[in-house]
């Protein structure tokens, strides 16, 4: 079968970005196309799919250049819509000629304390999809019958990709958030994630003031259309000072500015896997006064359905920028460089 193949770790090389990994090779297609990588063979509880679309993730960057660790080679990609061709020995459920989505949750141990109270993101035996289990950056993909999900009928299937892990983590960091309706909410950086969640946000809670904080003027553009309050550079002060915060950037001074504008008793729910650059925090000025700092660790199956049952019910869209799966280094370097207006998809039918 066709697929994007990481070999080995390197350095995503985007002209007029500098390079910050001098250990690793700097390349501006990482990925191998290959045309023909093994195609998945169905075991017991598995589902072969033929791969219809597939998201392009900012943890996805992460994995080909290291800060992520994964198996190599690995086909990469956890936003995966496709079509069950084949169900394993012991699968009732779903069943051929369903579309499905996978998430980066892959697979747990379903035995463990945390997997017995719907917390399997914090199994000890999580494995993720695109990293531990070949991903979505090819023709067919292969998953556990359990943590499929099925895609509303009503969904385009490139639209439906980025809500399988952009729009999923974003819904459990605005859950973790604790947002009320009339707490101001504060969305920093506004990529794949964060223009999803504004629009569950502007549904659930109509009376909230929501503050988008981007470096990107398109990107700001694009939060006022999705309903933000304001929109502004990180560095400038907005109307009011925030309630609740979600950090979605890579970058630690991003965490410090949005505590510097947390109110007291404010919560403030980092949205990433892993910050590129330190978060230097002062007590007095970021922690006290009961200020609240929460991480999100994955993602759930529960977050995973009740956002496309959520999306659906409620008409949130997904702006995608669509690949073919032969350009998937172009769509890595485009989403590095901040080029990618909401988000990247690759089209693999």
């Amino acid at each position: 079968m066709r697929a994007a193949v990481l070999r080995e770790n390197a350095e995503i090389r985007v002209e007029g970005l500098p390079r910050r990994y001098p250990e690793l090779p700097w390349r501006e297609d990482p990925l191998a196309i290959e045309v023909d990588y093994p195609t998945p063979t169905v075991g017991p509880g598995k589902v072969l799919m033929r791969v219809l679309a597939c998201g392009v993730c900012y943890t996805d960057i992460d994995i080909v250049e290291g800060r992520v660790r994964c198996k190599t080679p690995l086909v990469p990609g956890h936003q995966i819509v496709g079509r069950v061709v084949e169900a394993g020995p012991g699968v009732g459920d779903p069943v051929e000629g369903e579309v499905v989505g996978v998430a980066w949750i892959g697979e747990a141990c379903g035995r463990c304390g945390y997997c017995s109270t719907g917390l399997e993101n914090l199994c000890d035996d999580f494995r993720a999809t695109g990293c531990h289990l070949d991903g979505g950056y090819a023709e067919y993909a292969l998953a556990h019958a359990d943590f499929v999900h099925r895609i509303p009928p009503s969904m385009d299937y490139a639209s439906a990709a980025p809500l399988l892990c952009a729009g999923a983590v974003g819904y459990r960091a605005l859950k973790l958030a604790d947002l009320r309706d009339g707490l101001r909410l504060g969305l920093f950086g506004f990529g794949a994630s964060a223009h999803i969640v504004i629009q569950v946000a502007r549904r659930l809670f109509p009376s909230s003031e929501i503050y988008v904080f981007s470096r990107s003027p398109e990107h700001r553009e694009l939060a006022e259309a999705l309903g933000a309050d304001w929109a502004g550079h990180p560095s400038e002060d907005p109307p009011g000072r925030l309630d609740r915060a979600i950090d979605f950037t890579p970058v630690g001074e991003v965490t410090v500015r949005a505590l510097e504008l947390l109110e007291r008793g404010g919560v403030l729910v980092v949205n990433v896997i892993r910050k590129q650059t330190q978060i230097a925090l002062d007590y007095a000025r970021h922690l006290w006064l009961e200020r609240t700092v929460r991480s999100v660790a994955n993602v759930t199956r529960r977050d995973v359905r009740e956002l496309l049952e959520v999306a659906a019910r409620l008409g949130v869209r997904t702006e995608v920028q669509s690949y073919p799966l032969e350009e998937a280094n172009r769509a890595l370097r485009d989403l590095k460089a901040a080029r990618v207006r909401g988000s990247a998809v690759l089209r693999t039918a």
